[in-house]
């Protein structure tokens, strides 16, 4: 059946098609109506029952067949990201400030791809349920917003899984680890508060500037210093903001940044240290200062026999030596986490190849996700697609 599958998707334009008008017509979080829409519109041509709305602007398709009670969800994230696109190419995004550098596009091709296979060849007992998400990139957690609106009441799965593309891994080679995969991810904004003056006479302010370098230098020994060298575990102060006239010491400044963790006593011990680091730096500079530390996407933990099944699946496929079931743990995050935390899954990488774009013309190299000149490679499509459809077969085999 996977052969038949994959002989289906490459000989069918459809999906990269699709997955190109997305690209050109970006949606940002959580108003991906457009997106939604085609999605919608397709289920129903093939067959599926759809509900959409869900967490918003989130849609599932469903597809039952057989008499089994069984369940899968197979799940793709479907918006942009607020950034320029520098591509020229004739699918280049038709909103300024709007662009699909992480490949979101093709998730949801993808997804669609498995989904018109699912129909069309059956093969399993059961029901699958094809979940697209909305507003996973910024922290907007689309995932959490699904699941707080039922999604698992509604649609009910013994077992979850996704995928995403990697560039600079091999072209369709899979990376997955058991366990801890990817970082939880927090945020942090440090205000302080100070007493301006004129930059001659320093000693009648209490400077906010100095006041915050000293938090940012402290900052940088949590890591260094009260984790072994060996964990995994990052602090990036990635702003400082205060002042706008050279000859003037401002009331206040500002820093923020992130925090990414495999372990959450670990993350419970940086911000139990960043708080102190604060409290003590400000009173120590005659500042004050508040902390706003936000948690925003939890440790993606992958389960034990979800993970096993979606690497015997792509090996049986696609090769052993296509599967990496060792991968390193990665300080990336995403809030497909919220759904395994509900419901048993996997998350799986799969290689994008070098590309054709390179980093902004600016050097040799893959270029990543995030960058103005990324672009999905549609050759996973198929492969992917035959993925996910060969999971859910798996998981709801006759």
């Amino acid at each position: 059946m996977s052969d038949i599958t994959l002989r289906g998707v490459l000989a069918n334009p459809l999906f990269a098609c699709i997955r190109r008008d997305l690209h050109a017509h970006p949606e940002l979080g959580f108003a991906e109506h457009r997106t939604a829409g085609i999605v919608a519109e397709r289920l129903r041509e093939w067959g599926w029952e759809v509900t959409t709305g869900i967490g918003g602007t989130g849609v599932v398709g469903r597809l039952r067949r057989g008499h089994s009670e069984r369940t899968v969800g197979l799940r793709a994230d479907m918006d942009a990201l607020p950034m320029q696109e520098a591509n020229d190419f004739e699918h280049r995004s038709r909103h300024n400030g709007r662009m699909h550098a992480c490949g979101h596009d093709g998730h949801t091709a993808t997804l669609l791809a498995a989904a018109w296979t699912l129909a069309r060849d059956g093969g399993f007992d059961g029901t699958v349920h094809c979940i697209f998400q909305p507003a996973e990139e910024g922290g907007q957690a689309g995932a959490k917003a699904m699941i707080d609106d039922d999604l698992f009441e509604r649609f009910p799965c013994d077992a979850v899984f996704s995928m995403h593309n990697s560039p600079g891994a091999p072209q369709g080679r899979f990376a997955v680890r058991t366990g801890p995969f990817l970082a939880s991810s927090s945020r942090f904004r440090i205000d302080v508060q100070g007493k301006g003056g004129h930059a001659s006479q320093p000693d009648a302010a209490n400077d906010p500037l100095v006041c915050a370098a000293q938090i940012l230098t402290a900052l940088q020994t949590i890591v260094s210093r009260n984790r072994p060298a060996q964990d995994g575990t990052v602090l990036s102060v990635t702003q400082l903001h205060g002042g706008d006239t050279v000859n003037v010491i401002p009331d206040s400044a500002w820093l923020a940044g992130t925090v990414r963790s495999h372990d959450a006593a670990v993350l419970d011990l940086v911000e139990r240290r960043v708080r102190e680091i604060v409290a003590g730096t400000a009173q120590a500079m005659g500042c004050t200062a508040r902390l706003d530390f936000e948690r925003s996407y939890p440790v993606l933990v992958n389960h034990p026999r979800e993970s096993e099944l979606a690497k015997a699946v792509a090996a049986e496929i696609f090769g052993h030596d296509q599967v990496d079931g060792d991968a390193p743990r990665l300080m990336n995050s995403e809030d497909f986490a919220f759904m395994l935390q509900r419901v048993p899954g996997c998350y799986m990488l799969i290689g994008a190849g070098d590309g054709g774009h390179r980093d902004g013309g600016h050097g040799p190299g893959p270029c990543l996700v995030h960058n103005p000149s990324y672009d999905f490679n549609d050759a996973l499509i198929p492969i992917g697609a035959v993925w996910f459809a060969a999971v859910a077969r798996r998981s709801l085999a006759d």
